[in-house]
């Protein structure tokens, strides 16, 4: 494995220099260039490397423009999600549906793509296959223009005649890819970006990098300002009055949690936002030098395997710099069933969601599959938001709902505050002919004058007519997989492929 030193060897003169920098200098650039005429031969050489010059520097002409190659996008999409089961049976967490059309991946690739940062790895391990698939169809590899170079590649776990492991976790899978992303290096990155796969926000990472390098810090890790209710739900972390990290703390409580406070008008909040919020999260997202995340580890941490827990609190015990930096808007991490639910639910607020899919500045991608409008009869459909290619029969009521591509609400079904993911693919005429004359046929969606409330529907689930799945109980957990559903926090969730019988009562 190289060195760093090595590496920098084979940086031009221009590497130091970011995107961000740039901006601030055309003038003087400009100014430079037409002093002194290069001469044929130096034209030439020059030519011949123009396309390194350009990414290494981080300056994008007309070729190169909205991509910054001195950073690199790396996603950890490989957890488990155990308290997202059964949603995650049979998918990684990412890719878990999200709002109709989306996928939980979609959220970080797109944000990286709107912030210029072209070249992302999502490193993947667990029931990744569904993940892998997507990544692949919904992203091609000229990410940011042909001549950008940029892509959304996957890094699955593997084995190596190294290494026997898969990941162990966050930092030791980066770790494993470290030699590659080496390469990155050489062509012109100077920070990595680590995101998460699994949370829901809009964020402009060019302003977090550029922060990271005005504080010349080793470091950066995206804070959310708490409120004393809710901050011993996180890892929170105390800074100085430069904004430097100088203490962690993971989901303190009682005095622990009083010696955590921190001023954050340090960090550009007023006095009033401050008093409400005198806590500091971390958002499990960091941008890092190259050559920082290498010695940490290879060398200082070369056994630790968690970013959170681990590495960033190790940096600052070996004397780096590790800075915060505040994000003001709306995040939500989509770790457990509740939370799902309400921040899908949370779509369909009206005028002002917290979190919107129609913002042109920012657009969220995905894969393009070419499915027709949604057909809807005379059916009543209210604070709701469908998917492509839904049908809703007449009659059909929803209410306060997210419907999923390919959904079929029959006649008189009632959806009301439920997610639906929709499905895989259209049933065809014989099956549907089929399901019209044989009663103990159920084809995929909402069999007519069923009533779903506070419910998950997974995809491809087949729900006989006259069902009542409202929880009639009140039951807030119970593990009926042998029947198709569980419930957790009081939300019921009908399992992937599973069939609920005709006139069943949940």
């Amino acid at each position: 494995m190289s060195t760093y030193a090595e590496l920098a060897e084979v940086k031009p003169a221009a590497a130091g220099k970011s995107r961000m920098a740039n901006r601030a200098e055309p003038q003087a650039q400009t100014a430079s260039q037409e002093k002194k005429a290069p001469s044929a031969q130096t034209r030439k050489s020059r030519s011949l490397d123009m396309s390194r010059v350009r990414c290494v520097s981080g300056v994008f002409d007309v070729l190169h423009k909205g991509g910054d190659c001195s950073v690199l996008g790396i996603i950890l999409g490989g957890g488990a999600g155990s308290r997202l089961y059964p949603l995650t049976k049979q998918r990684a967490k990412p890719a878990v549906p999200l709002g109709a059309n989306y996928r939980l991946i979609d959220i970080p690739v797109s944000n990286c793509i709107n912030s210029g940062v072209t070249k992302v790895y999502c490193l993947t391990q667990f029931n990744s296959a569904s993940l892998n698939r997507h990544l692949s169809q919904a992203y091609n590899s000229n990410i940011g223009g042909y001549n950008a170079r940029g892509f959304v590649e996957v890094l699955a776990a593997s084995q190596t005649p190294t290494r026997k492991n898969w990941f162990q976790g966050t930092a030791d899978a980066v770790r494993q890819y470290l030699w590659l992303f080496e390469e990155a290096v050489r062509g012109g990155v100077e920070d990595y970006l680590i995101l998460s796969g699994d949370h829901l926000y809009r964020m402009d990472y060019s302003e977090f990098v550029m922060a990271h390098r005005r504080a010349g810090a080793d470091i950066t890790v995206a804070a959310l300002p708490c409120a004393p209710r809710e901050a011993s739900a996180f890892g929170l972390m105390k800074i100085d009055d430069q904004g430097r990290i100088v203490d962690f703390s993971e989901k303190p409580k009682g005095e622990a949690l009083e010696k955590m406070k921190v001023d954050t008008t340090v960090l550009g909040l007023d006095a009033a936002a401050a008093a409400a919020t005198p806590y500091i999260a971390s958002m499990g997202i960091y941008v890092c030098k190259a050559a920082a995340m290498h010695d940490l580890l290879s060398e200082h941490f070369a056994n630790s395997n968690d970013f959170g827990s681990d590495i960033i609190p190790g940096a600052c015990s070996v004397g780096m710099h590790v800075q915060a930096h505040l994000f003001r808007g709306y995040w939500e991490d989509i770790g457990t069933i509740h939370a799902f639910y309400e921040a899908n639910l949370g779509l369909t607020d009206s005028p002002h969601p917290k979190f919107s899919f129609y913002d042109k500045d920012a657009p969220i991608y995905t894969q393009s599959r070419f499915l027709p409008p949604c057909n809807v009869q005379s059916a009543r459909v209210e604070r709701s938001i469908l998917g492509d290619g839904c049908v809703v029969e007449p009659g059909a009521q929803i209410v306060h709902s997210v419907i999923g591509l390919r959904s079929r609400i029959a006649r008189d079904a009632v959806i009301q505050d439920s997610l639906l993911m929709g499905a895989d693919y259209y049933e065809q005429s014989p099956e549907l002919e089929q399901c019209a004359t044989d009663a103990t046929c159920i084809p995929i969606g909402v069999g007519g004058g069923s009533h779903l409330r506070k419910t998950i529907v997974d995809k491809n689930a087949r729900i006989g007519p006259y069902c009542k799945i409202v929880n009639v109980d009140g039951v807030e957990e119970a593990n009926m997989e042998e029947q198709g559903y569980v419930i957790r926090d009081g939300v019921i969730v009908i399992i992937k492929d599973s069939i609920i019988a005709g006139g069943s009562i949940i």
